[in-house]
């Protein structure tokens, strides 16, 4: 029984008072450490002032650099005859040569030809060649619509031709 009793006694013996004390002044100690390394550095930070004045010095340079060629005249490929003018310039002479020419008439707008089907063809359309799917029905307007009274001025041709139904959907496999 003694045994069991000197056991218990040393599993939960207590540390002695001086070492909490000594754990207690370690931590303080250490905490005062980084207060002296810590505290009295500035709070500001010197490199990203550099950096900030290194890029406003390489955009002043580079704006420099984009009005020095939107102003002046320089080669570009002499070989060929290529040259750089200033931006005023070129276009007070794009204005003059525009200025010359008259402006043309628009043409009409070419409507593809309504394609009528084979008699024992199916009634889905195919898909045309350069889409490679087939193109969905255009919704008609009503009459009283402003599209629906251009419709109703559309050429004879667009207007007999039926809209062509819109496909199934097709399945992957």
């Amino acid at each position: 029984m003694a045994d069991t009793q000197s056991v218990r006694s040393i599993a939960y013996s207590r540390a002695p008072f001086s070492t909490w004390l000594g754990i207690v002044f370690l931590f303080i100690l250490f905490g005062l450490i980084v207060l002296a390394v810590i505290g009295p550095s500035p709070r500001t930070s010197d490199y990203e002032e550099t950096r900030a004045k290194k890029r406003m010095e390489n955009l002043k340079k580079l704006h420099e650099e984009t009005q020095k060629e939107l102003s002046t005249y320089a080669w570009i490929d002499k070989n060929k005859g290529v040259t750089r003018i200033p931006i005023d310039r070129a276009m007070e002479l794009t204005v003059a040569d525009l200025a010359q020419k008259k402006p043309a008439p628009a043409g009409p707008i070419a409507t593809p030809a309504a394609q009528k089907a084979p008699t024992g063809a199916s009634p889905a359309p195919a898909a045309s060649p350069q889409s490679g799917a087939a193109q969905p029905a255009r919704p008609s307007a009503p009459a009283g619509s402003p599209a629906g009274r251009s419709a109703a001025a559309a050429s004879p041709a667009t207007q007999s031709a039926p809209a062509p139904a819109s496909p199934a959907p097709a399945t992957t496999p």
